[in-house]
């Protein structure tokens, strides 16, 4: 019970830290770039806390309860854009429980093995990430007409939604994030391996 209570503190303070992690919408007119160092910057706390656990645990599926906790926390803090009147097909939650799925499946198809965790659950991780959160991403409302229809004045001009422009970041952002986060989430999936050993 305490290791599953362990784990829920360590997810609460890993989303606090990617808690706008979704807001790719209010950087419009950098909207890839930050996809890109947001998909990079969510696949590391994930990989770091949940291979932490997981190895812990020793007990398959502990990743995705890791990546469940991180979901809901962040539905309950996206609820102050709701209370501010933007609607909720405007709100990006960031998807990390299919990645936490195929950690936990990496871990339990190589029968525990860490250093096949480290390399193909870190690789999985990392390359799927940006292409669930793109998913997520075009299906919220288009951005200009909600700034047209909620503006909301009081907020600071960085937050305000913007007509995009064009040229800014024309490479795939899923192809720079998955990229990015497929070599970096192997070395944090080390990290999460290595913090059961000290």
């Amino acid at each position: 019970c305490t290791h599953y209570l362990f784990i829920v503190v360590v997810a609460v303070n890993s989303t606090l830290l990617t808690i706008n992690a979704g807001d790719y919408i209010f950087y419009t007119d950098w909207a890839w770039t930050s996809f890109v160092v947001f998909s990079i910057s969510q696949t590391l706390m994930l990989a770091v806390g949940a291979t932490y656990y997981l190895t812990f645990t020793g007990v398959p599926g502990t990743a995705t309860y890791y990546g469940l906790i991180m979901t809901v926390y962040t539905w309950v803090a996206k609820g102050a854009w709701f209370a501010l009147g933007y609607p909720y097909d405007f709100i990006v939650t960031p998807i990390w429980l299919p990645s936490a799925m195929l950690l936990d499946l990496a871990y339990w198809a190589t029968k525990k093995n860490k250093h096949s965790l480290i390399l193909f659950g870190g690789v999985l991780v990392g390359m799927s990430l940006p292409l669930f959160n793109m998913v997520n991403l075009i299906t919220v409302a288009d951005p200009l007409e909600t700034a047209f229809k909620y503006p909301r004045p009081t907020l600071p001009p960085y937050m305000t939604p913007i007509e995009p422009q064009v040229g800014k970041f024309y490479n795939s952002p899923v192809a720079q994030g998955a990229g990015a986060g497929a070599v970096l989430s192997v070395t944090f999936t080390a990290l999460g391996c290595k913090l059961n050993t000290w």
